[in-house]
């Protein structure tokens, strides 16, 4: 609690806010890109058929 109250009066509250909520965002971004990239695959597999053959 003291490093994060030192880290305050150095830096300013709106810079270690930022800091903060950066590291804690970062595991959920990874994440993210993770799904993005295995519902791509999954939707680059799928055969589309966009229209009947008449």
């Amino acid at each position: 609690m003291e490093d994060i109250l030192t880290m305050i009066a150095n830096f300013g509250f709106p810079i270690v806010v930022s800091a903060y909520l950066l590291v804690r965002i970062e595991g959920k971004l990874e994440k993210l890109t993770a799904a993005i990239t295995d519902l791509a695959k999954v939707v680059g597999g799928m055969k589309i058929n966009a229209l009947p053959e008449p």
